[in-house]
């Protein structure tokens, strides 16, 4: 696997063959990652992968070509492979269509992270498992290791970033279609907190063997669990951030932007790159500020601007990448116990999971969606029924604002589990919501 000093003789060598008016950027993308899949508390399929991929980019004047491929890890046999792809963008740069809208950093950066984390050996994962799990029907897939990001260019810029995480889901199934749903993720693995996750849900998961409780459509008093609140702010973040959406008229939080609606004054957003484990650098180079406030006391307070947008409405670029979507979104925590979450919702709905969701009124910020996986009816502060699958319609603006009414003290990152291509660095971190008035249709 690579290291800081396979990257920055890899970058010398390459970036050092920039000829006059060009412009060698190198970016590169590594993991040593652990798959490992279980089902009832046994592991069934164990998979370790390690890979390196690059992108060379060749830029002069406005015109820029991307080339991306695989890497051995061997610097020598990697330099000449890069050095070929350099070689093959040159005889093409000539027949690309210039960019008005490239943007690039005008002088030279650098940055450092490296955090070893706390995780744990697929052995002592598996045996861990299959204590927890013990006795139950357990299905899980979890994926952990350490993940690297790195930027160069021929300018001297020089990027590294090493971070080593996990992320862990699972389902304690039931009977019929009836499951409770869970993850676990992060940089700190702790024993004893997997065990308490898996025990709680063992608990639950005793609940749906009782009749499901049918609810007519209509406004409940409601808790969304951190899982489900991080599942309505990644949709929220398709097109509530970014600074082209809201210029172009496609922003779910144009009402916010222009003073027409506001969150609640207890709700503040930000991109926290410096709490999450995305890098502090974008893929162009550019250096990313730790904090971007875009939601500040309920009240609109920025956008993300990406370089692109940069040049086309005149902005100053922010460190957001080509979507203008957050990767590392925080929103702060409150001041409501997580112990006390059952006792204040009183009589209500536990959601533990969303699924399906999607604008049905983008402009309005209103989504739709569906409850999933042992969402829980709550009478008096006690658990009581599982809930049949209900689908749900709401504004977020609304939930979030007139409708809150408390958000738990501690905010849980939840780490991105996308694994197609490579392990992801995207994350949320949030507490749980209280909310009144939320809106089932059927």
């Amino acid at each position: 696997m690579i290291d800081h000093a396979y990257f920055v003789a890899l970058a010398d060598s390459v970036c050092a063959l920039a000829q006059a008016q060009e412009r060698i950027l190198l970016n590169l993308s590594a993991e040593s990652s652990n798959f490992l899949r279980f089902n009832r508390g046994a592991v069934r399929q164990a998979t370790h992968v390690d890979q390196v991929t690059s992108t060379i980019s060749l830029v002069s004047g406005k015109r820029r070509l991307d080339l991306n491929t695989g890497l051995t890890g061997q610097l020598a046999e990697d330099c000449k492979t890069l050095i070929s792809e350099l070689d093959s963008l040159r005889a093409r740069l000539a027949d690309v269509a210039e960019d008005p809208y490239l943007l690039l950093p005008e002088s030279a950066s650098s940055s450092h992270r490296h955090d070893p984390g706390v995780l744990p050996a697929a052995t002592d994962l598996i045996d861990a498992v299959a204590r927890a799990a013990s006795g139950l029907d357990f299905v899980g897939f979890y994926a952990g290791g350490p993940v690297f990001r790195a930027f160069a260019d021929s300018l001297g810029s020089r990027h590294w970033h090493h971070v080593e995480s996990f992320q862990f889901s699972w389902c304690v199934y039931a009977s019929g279609d009836k499951a409770v749903k869970s993850s676990y993720g992060g940089t700190q693995w702790s024993q004893a907190e997997f065990a308490r996750r898996v025990s709680n849900d063992a608990e639950r998961s005793r609940l749906l063997a009782r009749p499901a409780k049918r609810l007519q459509p209509g406004a409940y008093r409601a808790y969304f669990a951190p899982a489900a609140v991080a599942e309505l702010l990644e949709l929220l973040s398709w097109s509530g951030f970014g600074i082209k959406s809201r210029r172009s008229g496609g922003s779910s939080l144009e009402t916010l932007v222009d003073g027409r609606a506001t969150f609640d004054e207890r709700v503040s957003l930000s991109q926290d790159v410096a709490a999450g484990v995305a890098p502090r650098f974008t893929s162009d180079g550019f250096t990313r500020p730790d904090h971007v406030d875009l939601i500040v006391r309920g009240q609109n307070a920025g956008a993300l601007v990406s370089p692109r947008s940069a040049q086309e409405f005149g902005v100053p670029a922010n460190g957001a990448s080509a979507s203008e979507s957050p990767d590392a979104l925080r929103l702060g925590p409150g001041d409501l116990p997580a112990n006390d979450v059952l006792a204040r919702l009183g009589t209500g709905i536990w959601v533990s999971n969303l699924w399906y969701l999607n604008y049905s009124d983008r402009a309005a910020c209103q989504m739709t969606g569906m409850t999933r996986f042992a969402c829980m009816w709550v009478e008096n502060g006690e658990l009581v029924a599982p809930l049949g699958v209900m689908r749900f319609d709401d504004s977020l603006l609304r939930m979030l604002g007139e409708g809150l009414v408390a958000l738990t003290d501690q905010a849980e990152l939840i780490p991105d589990g996308s694994t197609y291509g490579q392990r992801q660095l995207a994350s949320v971190t949030t507490p749980g919501a209280l909310v009144d008035g939320w809106r089932l249709t059927l």
